[in-house]
């Protein structure tokens, strides 16, 4: 049996993410760090309080999910925003590496690059070089595009690129087809699939996590035949 942690699963795909585990018959414990203790608890799961970055990971742990990631509008600043999707993911990261987990996957963003002149895609460079000097033997980048799914918090922007995608569809095939919209779920599931097998770092981009999802969905079937 295996043990997993996230960070992050109150979010979006932190969620769905945090609900296939909890079904997932290859886990029998899932520890989460979030700031409030979640309304219902499945017997798998842990909670950790997420105090201003002081929290502890516990020891024996297979895998370790990074799910964070928040807004300018939100974090109200680049340097809340830095805060967050750098030095929290890289905070959680080194925890982990000490306490022994060698599986970590992150949810970073298409375009990402430290060298970009977008802030947002620069961070997001950023964190992912950062992560991969830690020395992990499977890192798992995860670089979606247009996230799908019904989220807890109202983003505007998204949910405009929501509608926009719905209706212009069409024309997301040959060259902009690895910007095409992927469901929360999905990311997730590929998530799963991409951490538990393979050494070393790995990025996924969006076009290519939805294969990954049909992986998890198939080991699924295999392992309720068997």
């Amino acid at each position: 049996m295996k043990t997993a942690i996230i960070i992050g699963a109150t979010g979006l795909i932190g969620n769905q993410l945090l609900e296939l585990l909890c079904v997932n018959s290859e886990f029998n414990k899932i520890h989460i760090i979030t700031r409030t203790a979640p309304n219902k608890f499945s017997e798998s799961i842990d909670h950790i309080s997420l105090d201003n970055g002081n929290y502890t990971i516990p020891k024996k742990v297979d895998m370790a999910f990074c799910c964070l990631g928040t807004t300018m509008k939100k974090a109200g600043s680049k340097e809340a925003f830095r805060a967050v999707d750098l030095h929290m993911v890289i905070n959680f990261a080194k925890k982990a590496k000490d306490a022994g987990v060698k599986r970590f996957a992150v949810v970073s963003s298409i375009g990402a690059n430290p060298k970009s002149s977008n802030f947002y895609l620069k961070t997001k460079g950023q964190m992912e070089e950062e992560l991969k000097r830690l020395g992990f033997d499977r890192l798992a980048i995860l670089r979606p595009s247009l996230l799908l799914g019904i989220r807890k918090e109202k983003r505007i922007s998204e949910d405009i690129g929501k509608v926009l995608y719905s209706i212009f569809r069409f024309i997301f095939v040959g060259p902009l087809k690895k910007y095409r919209g992927i469901h929360a779920r999905d990311v997730a599931k590929a998530m799963i699939a991409l951490t538990g097998k393979g050494e070393g770092s790995f990025v996924v981009e969006s076009s290519s996590l939805i294969l990954f999802s049909k992986h998890y969905d198939e080991s699924m079937i295999s392992n309720v035949s068997n």
